[in-house]
């Protein structure tokens, strides 16, 4: 491997962890009260409302049944007013962020739905707070779980970044494409696979061992 292309490979190893990184954080800050109140909503939560539940579950259902490529596509004008353009890191951070959000908050809550609902009762018999519930009971006791979903959506995330490299977002499933098919060069398409192998396996680890942790209070 070239020296250009060693560093061609350093750059699309960093835009991958720049899109994951950025696109999990958002998924994070939005997927999370999402859950929250996708749980409290429903049917014997604490703020019942249950029209608002089953809008809110259609549209998570919604984006959460369209394939990444096809979203990816639809999403070009939404994209293109939020970022300015429709190529590159940035451009792909908002579906995948959008892909992100519906399929992490569906897994955060039914982690937040297997809290013990006598918990539940027994913070409302002792007069807490319907906000004092979420942030004191249901939250803390479904951390683990949270974690654990938070960790799977970010390796799909990672798979979905290799993904949207194949319209131009960059990254290392750019250079797959470009390098390692497209100009046939098999040494690039096997380093990629490695890489991405690797980054999966670390993410996986770190996030199987801090639900561990939090598993163990």
């Amino acid at each position: 491997m070239s020296t250009a292309l060693f560093n061609l490979f350093l750059n699309a190893v960093w835009e991958t962890l720049l899109m994951v990184g950025v696109s999990g954080l958002v998924t994070l800050l939005v997927g999370g009260p999402l859950a929250v109140v996708l749980v409290t909503t429903g049917p014997g939560g604490v703020f019942e409302a249950p029209r608002l539940n089953q809008v809110l579950g259609a549209v998570v259902n919604g984006f959460r049944s369209t394939p990444f490529i096809i979203l990816l596509v639809a999403l070009i004008p939404f994209t293109r007013l939020i970022v300015g353009t429709t190529i590159g890191i940035w451009a792909a951070i908002v579906p995948l962020s959008i892909a992100a959000i519906p399929f992490f908050a569906r897994i955060a809550e039914v982690s937040l739905r297997e809290v013990d609902r006598g918990l539940v009762e027994a913070a409302q018999a002792m007069g807490a707070s319907r906000l004092q519930i979420i942030t004191s009971v249901l939250v803390p006791e479904a951390l683990p779980g949270v974690v654990a979903g938070f960790t799977i959506t970010l390796v799909s995330l990672i798979s979905s970044s290799a993904m949207a490299g194949a319209v131009g977002a960059g990254g290392l499933g750019d250079l797959a494409i470009r390098y390692g098919y497209q100009r046939f060069e098999t040494t690039v398409m096997l380093l990629v696979i490695a890489v991405l192998i690797a980054i999966v396996m670390i993410v996986q680890g770190t996030g199987d061992w801090f639900a561990h942790r939090l598993n163990k209070r």
